[in-house]
């Protein structure tokens, strides 16, 4: 608790000393180093900015536009290269977003397919850094484009993306790892046969996404009231996929209660799932769906986007669901230096849960190995959490955030720490 409570010190102390002149018009900005802490990733150093543009200030804590910047790299192997702009007025009565990010992780968790059916030991976890782990590079190019019918809350969706995975073993020369008696998980399933050799070393996929949405929420950064509803499908076509077409559709509902002054009840509930018989590359099953990025990743189940407390990507299946449910409060406002700043807690309970399990042909598995890494496979079995958070808002649109979340079972993992920027939703 000593090490949380130094890095959130540390967070509010850089916040007022990089604090700049107080705008509610015209460009402001945050400006602070890259200093955050996740549990799956370790610490993160770097640099990060974000300029805001609020015109003339009448939409203000709205923005015209927005331009996020960030180099950093996290002490367990990721590294983060990213920018994203943001803007309602680029294309009259449209957001438009673009996001653009290169994401090398040299220690990608990789525990298997179908959550409880892939057993996790803490032990060997604990003995071979790299058991669980894979390496994951990721190259992603997104534009997404966001509008209203007429003067309604309903609107549309739609984008492109682009993915390039590179994936391998952990390069445990590089890092200075031990190797693995008989290999790792990730080099166990290519031999038995589960990931496909031929999709094996990654691969590209071209998506192009389309969907309805329902927003009726005040701001974006911290609503305080409103409903905020998506129907997205988003399809890799056979003309620019040769391998792998494939199409998956999410269905994510969030809504905000403001029970008192500062006090408000949030939920999420999000559902994702494969149409049709095509299959899905499993480098590509643990990103989720979503209108636009907040987040520099948004994969899972589990960490720090879903379901925080469980261990990254511990729940990965062909059909998904999961909620999070948190009580929000502001306890004190003031200003300094001209800034306007809040600081504020959350407590949230977090679960989710395998709807369609992926495929998994155990023919070339031995005995002992199924009854080593592998249980039969059941349904209707949650993976759930609850913690707590702190927030600090500064001039309402930059937020520093850190939540801490318990697992209710050890094959989830234990505990799951997560410090840096925003709201989960």
């Amino acid at each position: 608790m000593k090490r949380i409570t130094l890095v959130l010190c540390l967070f509010l102390t850089v916040a007022l000393v990089f604090s700049q002149q107080k705008v509610k018009k015209g460009f402001g900005f945050g400006a602070l180093p890259a200093i955050s802490y996740d549990s799956d990733l370790g610490f993160q150093y770097g640099a990060l900015v974000n300029l805001y543009d609020y015109g003339d200030g009448s939409a203000y804590p709205k923005y015209n536009h927005s331009l996020y910047l960030e180099l950093s790299t996290y002490t367990k192997g990721t590294t983060i290269a990213r920018l994203r702009y943001d803007s309602e007025r680029l294309i009259p009565n449209v957001r438009s977003t673009l996001d653009i990010a290169y994401v090398p992780d040299q220690m990608s968790d990789f525990y298997g397919f179908n959550g409880y059916q892939s057993k996790f030991d803490l032990a060997t976890s604990k003995l071979y850094r790299n058991f669980y782990k894979n390496e994951k590079n990721t190259f992603r190019i997104k534009a997404d484009f966001q509008g209203y019918f007429g003067g309604s809350k309903f609107g549309w969706v739609a984008g492109y993306a682009f993915y390039n995975f590179k994936m391998d073993t952990v390069n445990i020369t590089k890092l200075g790892l031990s190797p693995v008696p008989g290999g790792d998980l990730f080099q166990k399933y290519k031999a038995w046969g589960i990931i496909d050799a031929n999709e094996a070393a990654g691969g590209s996929i071209n998506y192009f996404k389309v969907g309805l949405k329902y927003d009726t929420r005040d701001q974006l950064a911290c609503p305080t009231k409103g409903i905020f509803t998506e129907a997205v499908v988003q399809t890799a076509p056979k003309f620019l996929n040769q391998t792998n077409p494939h199409t998956k559709m999410a269905i994510i509902h969030r809504q905000y209660f403001s029970l008192a002054k500062d006090l408000i009840f949030a939920y999420r509930l999000d559902y994702q799932t494969t149409l049709g018989s095509d299959k899905v590359p499993y480098y590509a099953q643990p990103e989720l769906i979503t209108s636009y990025l907040i987040a520099a990743t948004n994969q899972g189940l589990g960490g720090k986007v879903s379901v925080r407390g469980i261990l990254r990507n511990r729940i990965i299946g062909d059909a998904v669901g999961f909620g999070n449910f948190e009580f929000r409060y502001k306890f004190l406002r003031f200003e300094w230096l001209k800034q306007n700043f809040y600081l504020g807690t959350n407590v949230f309970f977090d679960s989710g849960i395998i709807l369609k399990p992926i495929a998994m042909d155990l023919t070339n598995v031995s005995t002992p190995d199924k009854a080593m890494y592998f249980n039969d496979y059941a349904s209707g079995k949650f993976h759930s959490t609850a913690g707590i958070g702190l927030k600090i808002g500064w001039n309402e649109n930059f937020i520093i955030s850190a939540d801490f979340g318990k697992a209710f079972d050890k094959q989830d993992g234990n505990t799951g720490m997560y410090i840096g920027l925003n709201y989960l939703f």
